[in-house]
């Protein structure tokens, strides 16, 4: 008989994290595919993960759009005293991957991903959410060819109080680890990381490793950095200049808004992309 989570029937593990589960399930309501996220809740030690699954959900709801993953309700299970004991999160199901696990995709390929990726922070900066935490790990490409940003467990809505560093030491702006700031220049920066990493298989230089050293300009940064094209002459230049940009030490010398990068990133796919054989559903799994 297949395992069941009360009215959901398991089909799959999709991941584990540091302190929950996420499966794939049928719900008996619609026979439709879910995802299904389980944080347990042991005692009063673990409030940070039930406030962090909260936070998750209420940020879904202020979000609606296809680049973005859905959060479509969050259970709480209780004991019979009544104690909080497991809290489930049903999300969207994606057959697909994170792009931390793909190999590498063509270049006309790379800008409609990114293209969709940076449509999807356009969404969420016009509702005052920024994610905080965007890295190949948090984005899934599915086998048709959709773009999916996951995760919003670090995510900031604009006017609440943050008191803690949030994001990915790898992918973090200067600013973000020296300020623990993040705004719409920290997103830029997270996803110029991103596009880096995609591009050329390396990460750029580590902030957190690098905050010990009060001399750390943007003079030194920019010889850690190892130039795009230099590392992979396959990329456009117009695409490593963009990255450069977006990976620029001082959030001033960034592009002003994501909408600026989505720009850019349109008429560079509009531009690469020659047929179907170019396009994302046709990536070769």
């Amino acid at each position: 008989m297949a395992a069941r989570i009360g009215k959901y029937k398991i089909l799959g593990t999709l991941g584990t994290g540091a302190h929950s589960t996420i499966f794939h399930i049928r719900r008996h309501d619609d026979s439709k595919q879910y995802a299904l996220k389980i944080v347990p809740i042991h005692g009063s030690g673990d409030d940070k993960f039930m406030q962090q699954a909260q936070h998750e959900f209420r940020v879904a709801g202020l979000l609606d759009h296809p680049n973005l993953i859905k959060i479509y309700c969050l259970e709480t299970v209780r004991d019979w005293l009544f104690r909080v004991r497991q809290l489930h999160l049903l999300i969207e199901y994606v057959n697909g991957q994170t792009l931390d696990t793909l190999r590498r995709l063509r270049v006309p390929q790379l800008l409609q991903l990114f293209s969709c990726t940076a449509a999807a922070m356009v969404h969420m900066h016009r509702r005052g959410v920024y994610h905080a935490d965007l890295k190949p790990h948090n984005i899934l490409l599915s086998r048709a060819g959709e773009v999916k940003i996951i995760d919003y467990g670090l995510a900031w809505i604009r006017g609440e109080n943050k008191n803690r560093l949030q994001g990915t030491p790898e992918f973090m702006a200067p600013e973000q680890v020296k300020k623990s700031q993040v705004n719409e220049k920290t997103d830029i920066y997270n996803l110029g990381a991103t596009m880096y990493r995609l591009a050329t298989w390396r990460n750029p230089p580590n902030a957190l490793a690098a905050k010990s050293d009060l001399a750390l300009n943007a003079e030194m940064w920019n010889q850690l950095l190892k130039p795009v094209q230099d590392l992979n002459p396959e990329m456009p230049p117009e695409f490593c200049h963009l990255i450069h940009r977006c990976l620029a030490f001082s959030p001033h010398q960034r592009p002003e808004r994501m909408s600026e990068v989505q720009e850019n990133l349109d008429w560079l796919a509009a531009k690469w992309v020659k047929g179907s054989e170019d396009r994302l559903e046709a990536f070769e799994w």
